[in-house]
């Protein structure tokens, strides 16, 4: 037998390698399921941990159990917030501060381009009285906006003043209509009469000596006037202090004045009145001091000073026609005087 005759398959090494391998075991999942067909669902699940069958409408991600809370800003934010908030505000007062501040001055300039004169409107009398007001007060135009309002305080103390000398005039009639009725005897009428004369005194004096410092001071930057109603007011506060000590014959109704009424045991509503008085002029000389205190503190931030006070008053006295006048006459006649003394010492 030739090499050419030799089967090879007759080897049995290769007939073992060239046998068909087994049937392969496939599993029946992966056989049913068709990735084609969407509504196709496989044959079977393989059960999960526990013998439980998974639920085929359970979705993959498990929904939150709890929605996140509500964005709410921190602390620092909202003081952040709140402080810009303020800060716009201020300045929009700061602005319409100015806004009034020019429109005031702007009709002030027009009105002396026009050579209008401003008539008193002060006090507010009827046209058809024989007195005509003597001064002239607009708030709104002469007082700066930042300063209107300690000048309204000034002037609403003065007319709470003003009433508390009339309600202090009437306990004083009464203090001496329930002394005549009960026979007591004090100095009833003096304090009276008094009070009466001081009504009529303290009222406009009051309003002149005081309050139109005070006005002029604000309206103009005014030195000479912030030093003229320090001075006068804080005696109008020790005057009050006095009110309200009320002394016997002084002409106020004050504590002194209720303890002799109450010791003299005049009816009970006569030292009641005079009680109620005093305690008026004990408030509204706490209220005077503490408007002093006040208009002290903006006078020390206006920049004025005692020497811008003195060179306002020699300016403002030099400028009066009727001083200058005054002055230049006494001055011509010493000259005169001294020149006829001259000659005659020559002569002899």
């Amino acid at each position: 037998m030739s090499d050419f005759d030799i089967n090879p398959f007759s080897d049995p090494s290769v007939r073992q390698v060239a046998r068909p391998p087994p049937p392969r075991q496939t599993n029946a999942v992966l056989d049913d399921y068709n990735p084609f067909n969407e509504t196709t669902a496989p044959a079977r699940q393989q059960p999960a941990a526990g013998g439980k069958t998974p639920s085929s409408n359970q979705p993959a991600v498990m929904p939150v159990a709890e929605a996140p809370p509500p964005y709410t800003p921190s602390s620092a934010a909202a003081a952040q917030a709140s402080a810009a908030a303020e800060d716009l505000r201020r300045r929009q007062v700061e602005l319409e501060a100015k806004e009034a501040e020019l429109a005031r001055k702007e009709q002030e300039m027009q009105r002396a381009m026009q050579g209008q004169i401003r008539q008193n409107n002060f006090p507010p009398l009827p046209a058809v009285c024989c007195v005509q007001p003597c001064f002239y007060q607009d708030f709104n135009v002469d007082i700066p906006l930042e300063f209107q309002r300690i000048v309204k305080t000034g002037y609403y103390i003065w007319m709470a003043y003003c009433g508390l000398l009339v309600i202090n005039m009437f306990g004083a009639m009464g203090y001496f209509i329930g002394t005549v009725s009960s026979g007591a005897t004090n100095q009833s009428g003096v304090t009276f009469g008094l009070s009466i004369l001081y009504l009529l005194l303290f009222t406009p004096c009051s309003f002149v000596c005081w309050y139109r410092p005070l006005y002029k001071a604000f309206r103009s930057d005014s030195s000479f006037n912030f030093f003229l109603f320090f001075f006068i007011f804080f005696f109008q506060f020790c005057v009050t202090v006095l009110q309200a000590i009320g002394i016997d014959g002084w002409g106020f109704c004050g504590w002194i004045t209720g303890a002799q009424a109450m010791a003299s045991q005049l009816p009970v509503a006569v030292y009641v009145i005079i009680f109620i008085v005093a305690s008026f002029f004990t408030a509204l000389a706490v209220v005077f001091f503490i408007c002093l205190i006040r208009v002290h503190r903006i006078y020390r931030n206006t920049g004025a000073s005692f020497a811008k006070a003195q060179e306002e008053f020699a300016r403002g006295v030099w400028s009066n026609q009727t001083v200058r006048q005054t002055t230049a006459n006494i001055a011509s006649t010493a000259a005169r005087g001294a020149a006829e003394n001259a000659m005659s010492g020559t002569r002899y």
